[in-house]
């Protein structure tokens, strides 16, 4: 271990990223307690959405959880990225494996990215890219700065709210291909599902999904 992390530890000790508390020695970014307590799904809760063939997520969007997931989205935990791949990264290894050719992010506009300084779903594919022993790459841009879904109100509006709104890099890079989208939270999958038909109509052969948690049905 570095010299600065140590003393990094010794001034900011590491906390868990879900319920806060000083992690012990030997724990990495979450406590023991939170790995056996947190709001599992059962079999990556394999959903569909439209144009999305599958989408997993290692966990329920609820208590600890989704404070966790705030913090990390409005609050600048970035470093949460780390403690959220090996989750995320084993949910795709046991429902998806096979399934997909590239991974790539939900990505947010420029307004957004300004305002926050961070793209959170990007950060998160990446260290779960690095989990996986591949990278990440951009296949979407954000090219409508749209209100946040979270505020949208029903499914009707939330897809309303985004239709429009994503426009592929570079039709090329992924024609044929099977898309894996990475997004931190997956509510009513509404923006999932417009990046996926983004993704198709420009000649992805499937996209598949997966995210830290989901809503339950």
């Amino acid at each position: 271990m570095k010299l600065q992390t140590l003393l990094l530890d010794l001034i900011y000790p590491p906390r868990c990223a879900f319920c806060r508390r000083f992690v012990d020695n030997g724990e990495i970014f979450i406590c023991d307690d939170c790995l056996r307590s947190l709001p599992y799904t059962s079999g990556g809760g394999r959903q569909k959405a439209d144009f999305v063939t599958a989408c997993v997520s290692p966990l329920y969007y609820e208590g600890d959880v989704r404070e966790s997931l705030l913090r990390y989205k409005f609050h600048g935990a970035t470093g949460y990225a780390k403690a959220y791949a090996p989750l995320v990264a084993d949910c795709i290894r046991g429902e998806l494996a096979g399934e997909y050719d590239i991974i790539s992010w939900v990505p947010i506009s420029r307004k957004r990215l300004r305002g926050r300084g961070y793209d959170q779903a990007r950060l998160l594919a990446e260290a779960v890219a690095k989990q996986l022993h591949t990278t990440a790459r951009p296949t979407l841009k954000k090219v409508v700065h749209t209100q946040p879904q979270s505020g949208t109100g029903s499914a009707e509006k939330r897809r309303a709210n985004i239709a429009g709104a994503y426009q592929v890099l570079d039709p090329a890079a992924i024609a044929d291909k099977r898309v894996l989208l990475l997004d931190d939270i997956v509510t009513t999958g509404s923006t999932l599902s417009e990046c996926a038909r983004t993704l198709g109509l420009a000649g992805a052969e499937q996209v598949v999904c997966a995210s830290v948690a989901r809503a339950r049905d």
